[in-house]
């Protein structure tokens, strides 16, 4: 894969996390009882970056986790996954707002919502992604997003976040 172009930098993935932590917010009427759930692995990065503005904000501690949808997804056979999650709070009767980097063909937030309600029946689930680059497959919708990006099916979206790739930026790679 090549790299074709970088479409957000380290200043606009921030830009993108502050405008979605208001969002939240203003939807949800403030942030009682908001949790947040990433999934692995860069989702749960953005999702404790949400986790932290949106205390930040509302002076108060949001709860944060992270899901490992491996055993809930359709598309792979060897299921060893789960293991590797964290939610350290009850989701019976919260507002959780699960997170992913990259909204593509929508298997990846159901596999997540399956993987939420076996752990209790929450309130609501909204769905939040720093990009969405369309091709659904499945009937999903971000409720939130950081930025659309359209693309074509030659092309990979990377997000890069400190945590695991030493940078914090989104690029457009080409598909060789």
């Amino acid at each position: 894969m090549t790299e074709k172009a970088v479409i957000m930098d380290e200043k606009a993935m921030s830009r993108a996390v502050v405008r979605i932590a208001f969002e939240i917010i203003e939807r949800n009427r403030g942030a009682e009882d908001i949790c947040i759930v990433g999934i692995l692995r860069r989702g749960a990065v953005i999702a404790d970056r949400l986790s932290k503005k949106i205390s930040e904000i509302e002076g108060k501690t949001i709860e944060a986790g992270y899901l490992d949808i491996t055993n809930y997804r359709d598309d792979i056979k060897d299921k060893t996954g789960d293991e590797s999650s964290e939610i350290p709070f009850e989701v019976e009767g919260k507002k959780v707002i699960l997170v992913d980097d990259v909204v593509f063909t929508g298997r990846s937030a159901r596999a997540a919502v399956d993987a939420i309600m076996q752990r209790g029946r929450p309130r609501l689930i909204q769905l939040a992604a720093l990009i969405d680059r369309g091709h659904r497959e499945l009937p999903i919708r971000p409720d939130y997003v950081g930025k659309n990006v359209p693309t074509s099916l030659q092309e990979t979206v990377k997000v890069e976040v400190m945590e695991y790739d030493n940078a914090n930026r989104v690029v457009i790679m080409l598909n060789a």
